[in-house]
């Protein structure tokens, strides 16, 4: 297992019982040096290995196919799941505690009041749930918002969507949402000119009202 931000290692102990190694990577250095004290037998018998660095420059698929966990900064969950979704299928699941507002977002529907571009980013990548809802009590300090623990399990977007470049489709589908209450005739204008948006039905559609799916099949359409 990779486990992003140990902390004091309240997840690594656990991850430990039931893991045959876990690899901790973590940015700051009196964090890194408590956890060296803490898990000194783990890390003797190489079960556990302690990373100093910044999950976001360390390829999270160094020590090959992995799950991935950890309780995520909520600060920075975007750029996290981006550097984990940036391993294209190297990994085996996710398992992150992310805020509860958050885990609606990236788990939601087309249609709902949460689905916007996270929504599509995620499940591009991984099919995603919600695995259990973690109030503002489970800790201490407790914080000002609840939490969510989310499951990604990776996908194949060729497959699934018939999406052959992922990169180029997240950036249409970035600028579908460029201007989440307009519709996708006024947020595409600007890259595919109003002619070709004219004459498709989608076009007076918002983009909250489409699946990925249909969102790849508009970037077909448009494309040609």
């Amino acid at each position: 297992m990779v486990e992003v931000g140990p902390g004091k290692g309240a997840l690594t102990e656990p991850l430990l019982a039931r893991a045959q190694r876990v690899i901790a990577i973590e940015v700051d250095p009196p964090l890194i040096h408590y956890l060296q004290q803490k898990f000194r037998e783990p890390i003797e018998l190489g079960r556990l290995t302690l990373v100093e660095g910044d999950v976001l420059k360390t390829p999270l698929d160094s020590w090959g196919r992995a799950v991935i966990a950890g309780n995520l900064p909520y600060y920075i969950t975007s750029p996290i799941l981006e550097a984990v979704f940036r391993i294209g299928q190297n990994w085996v699941r996710g398992v992150f505690l992310v805020q509860a507002e958050v885990a609606q977002r990236i788990t939601a529907k087309p249609g709902s009041r949460d689905y916007g571009y996270l929504s599509v980013l995620a499940q591009a990548h991984a099919r995603a749930s919600i695995l259990v809802e973690v109030p503002r009590g489970a800790f201490h300090p407790p914080p000002k918002v609840d939490s969510a623990a989310v499951v990604l399990e990776p996908l194949d977007s060729a497959k699934e969507f018939g999406i052959e470049d992922r990169a180029e489709f997240l950036k249409f589908a970035s600028n579908c949402f460029r201007m989440k209450r307009k519709t996708l005739r006024n947020n595409l204008s600007p890259f595919f000119g109003k002619e070709a948006l004219d004459g498709l039905e989608e076009g007076r559609l918002r983009a909250e009202q489409m699946g990925i799916p249909e969102l790849a099949a508009l970037h077909r359409k448009l494309k040609a």
